[in-house]
């Protein structure tokens, strides 16, 4: 770090002559500079075959060591390089810095509040671009030797906000799919037509922008500004008109902080060391080489990232990727704050290097102005005098470019799903990283070892119990490996970090009920209710316990409101829809144990009417034979005659040889009750025991029971003759008239 403010010589400033509108060259300006590569490049990363998605992870990653890590150290660079910088903007180089490394400390103290800080930082990230982006315009419309008047100034400035806000209108459309980005979920029936009137704004605005300085110019002369409109577009507004085809959807969210953050931060570098370049040519420092300044940032963007996630995870065995993601979003929101400070046009010493007077060679400030007042009041170092040692910083640059190395081989395989040794390895080099325990697991699990991938999802919720995924993976393993005592425990702890989570409290509930527990299973399901009153898994669970209670009025309600919520969200793919069936059934039957006999009747109906469109003769045949014994109650013989004649016709095109088999018992008791002929009561009878024969057990039983009775009744020629007649009587049995009862 400089000691002291350096006098900017006039002799250095660069002549009229040599002035330029370009930076370094015409085609790498409008190339990197004004992001005209960004269409091949993100196209490549928006259609890339997920087949090669972990070469491209590497790939990605190493992109960010090269690009986005130095152009976070290219501002700290900035700030830090000299007292001037740093007394200048002290308000964020010092209070704003310290608040920062303080939020650190909270979000790995309580990563729960985590998710706000890391939307932020996602949030912002694209307002930081179109910063960028619009100050690049304006520097270059300057260069080129136009005027922007107040006025177009206005309308290329509202058209950089429309197109940022458009891109964030698909940030907070639907809900997030990812635990660390919080979103409003607001449906897209509201937000797409609203970010497509912004994405016509856009293309108003610019043109309103741009229509003058065109015409007085010439496009050629606004090549620069122009190209960086239209980057504007590439980066904002495309992916919107993509949102139409869904074939060419991808997660907004990463889109921001993938292929984007690599464009912005080349495109950083490039402006900052000519910045850096002709600052030091214009205090006199001959000796500046490009070569040695990026150097520095890669090395300081090194420092910034990887060293703090691992040293916090080795020595505070803390979660590294948790770890990492806090310095992520910090370290991007430190650079937001101090970027904006740093980078305006508005700086006379900013726009004296970075555009010249109206385009012309910039002319230096007199050299009295600059140099330091006072010299007796020199500044003294930043840092102990060590660090400016050459061979102290030849050995810090070493060990860091080592250690991202190092970091690279580890990203390389601790990001190889299915390669169990390579993710094994990575643990062990780090063996506090809950993603890599996590993709243990899943590789266990395709090689079909379920125990060592529950003890690997145990290790990952053991190294980082706040993530709510891997809670759930967790217990899922842990059921699949049929371990469910344990299963039931990871939930009791799970809910004392997660109590309001409705998915675990219906998981618990399950687990409760199947080892003996149904008081705390009733417990956590109604708890799950009051959270959630739309949780159809927890009505529907509730129903069935308080059916076996006898709890009847309790069990009506909780099916009404699963049915209720069924019926209104026919896509729901958490429940089978033959669920939604049988519940009605089940309501029907509790109305009738409250005899609510009308309304039971209603329900009966329904079920009917809803398993003819589903096409469920089973269940129709259910509801059927329920319907009839109501029928029977209130005394209404025919209908039910009717109503069992129907059940027995759908089940014979069933395979269900066991619900035919019981419908024919039913069926016979009820003609038995109502004084039927013996002979049809015992063809009825004959045609249960057939059809329950290969079933055997206690139903089979109390068929041949109740058909001995009738037996004892007839005659043997009477039984032989029902025995040799039996397909003629189940024949007649189905069409007896209603005038028979």
């Amino acid at each position: 770090m400089s000691t002291t403010i350096e006098p900017i010589s006039v002799a250095s400033a660069p002549s009229a002559a040599a002035w330029s509108p370009w930076i370094y060259s015409r085609w790498l300006d409008l190339t990197v500079g004004c992001g005209a590569w960004s269409a091949p490049l993100l196209a490549v990363a928006m259609f890339m075959p997920a087949t090669h998605s972990h070469a491209w992870a590497i790939t990605f990653y190493f992109l960010a060591v090269v690009f986005n890590y130095p152009h976070f150290m290219a501002t700290i660079y900035r700030a830090y390089h000299t007292r001037e910088n740093f007394d200048k903007y002290k308000f964020v180089t010092l209070h704003v810095t310290l608040l920062i490394l303080a939020t650190g400390i909270l979000m790995h103290a309580s990563p729960r509040l985590f998710p706000w800080v890391f939307t932020l930082y996602i949030f912002w990230s694209p307002w930081h671009y179109s910063g960028q982006n619009y100050g690049l315009l304006m520097m270059f419309a300057k260069r080129s030797g136009a005027v922007v008047t107040p006025t177009e100034r206005q309308w290329l400035h509202a058209a950089f906000v429309a197109s940022y806000c458009m891109l964030l209108g698909s940030f907070v459309t639907g809900g997030s799919n990812d635990p660390l980005i919080l979103s409003p979920g607001l449906p897209a029936r509201f937000t797409l037509p609203l970010r497509l009137g912004l994405g016509v704004a856009f293309a108003v605005f610019t043109f309103l922008g741009f229509r003058r300085m065109v015409r007085e110019h010439g496009a050629r002369t606004m090549a620069a500004p122009l190209t960086l409109a239209f980057t504007q577009f590439l980066w904002f507004v495309l992916p919107t008109l993509l949102e139409l085809n869904s074939a060419s959807q991808i997660p907004q969210t990463r889109y921001s902080s993938g292929i984007l953050a690599v464009l912005h931060s080349a495109q950083y570098i490039w402006i900052t060391s000519y910045f850096q370049r002709r600052e030091a040519l214009a205090a006199g420092k001959t000796n500046w080489r490009v070569t040695t300044y990026f150097v520095t940032l890669l090395a300081g963007g090194i420092a910034l990232f990887i060293p703090g996630p691992w040293l916090v995870s080795i020595l505070l065995h803390y979660d590294f990727t948790t770890s990492f993601l806090i310095f992520v979003a910090l370290v991007n929101i430190h650079h937001f704050i101090l970027d904006a400070k740093l980078w305006k046009l508005r700086d006379s010493r900013v726009a004296a290097l970075l555009v010249g007077a109206g385009g012309k060679a910039p002319q230096p400030a007199p050299a009295a102005n600059i140099q330091t007042a006072n010299p007796s009041r020199e500044l003294r170092p930043l840092t102990p005098a060590i660090f400016a040692k050459p061979a102290f910083q030849i050995f810090c640059v070493t060990l860091l470019f080592l250690w991202g190395g190092i970091d690279q081989v580890h990203f390389a395989m601790r990001t190889n799903d299915g390669n169990l040794p390579l993710l094994l390895r990575a643990a062990s080099i780090n063996p506090y990283d809950s993603s890599v325990q996590a993709r243990i697991a899943t590789a266990s699990n395709l090689a079909g070892d379920k125990d060592h991938a529950a003890a690997a999802l145990e290790r990952a919720v053991e190294i980082n119990p706040t993530n709510l995924g891997l809670q759930h993976a967790c217990a899922r393993a842990l059921i699949e490996d049929g371990r469910y005592a344990d299963a039931y425990t990871h939930y009791q702890k799970m809910l004392t970090l997660f109590p309001r989570d409705t998915d675990a409290l219906v998981n618990y509930g399950l687990l409760a009920a199947r080892l003996g527990h149904p008081g705390e299973a009733i417990d956590s399901w109604e708890k799950a209710t009051e959270l959630n009153p739309q949780e159809a898994r927890a009505h529907l669970y509730l129903a069935g316990a308080y059916d076996e209670r006898g709890e009847f009025a309790a069990a009506a309600r909780h099916w009404n409101s699963f049915i209720t919520f069924e019926t209104a969200n026919p896509s729901d793919v958490t429940v089978p829809r033959e669920q939604l069936l049988l519940a009605t059934v089940h309501l029907a039957d509790d109305e009738v144990q409250l005899n609510h006999y009308p309304a039971a009747r209603t329900q009966y109906d329904f079920a009917i009417a809803l398993a003819q469109q589903s096409a469920s003769p089973k269940i129709e045949s259910l509801a059927l034979a329920h319907l009839a014994d109501l029928q029977e109650k209130l005394q209404d013989a025919p209908g039910a005659a009717q109503s069992y004649q129907r059940a027995l016709a759908l089940d014979g095109k069933s395979t269900d040889r066991q619900t035919e088999g019981l419908d024919w018992f039913n069926y016979g008791q009820f003609l038995r009750r109502h004084g039927a002929p013996d002979a049809l009561v015992y063809a009825c009878l004959l045609q249960a025991e057939n059809l329950l024969q290969s079933f055997g057990g206690p139903n089979l039983s109390t068929v041949q029971s109740i058909k001995r009775q009738v037996e004892t009744r007839m005659s043997r020629d009477a039984a032989l003759t029902a025995r040799a007649n039996l397909p003629t009587e189940i024949a007649r049995l189905k069409t007896l008239p209603s005038a028979s009862f």
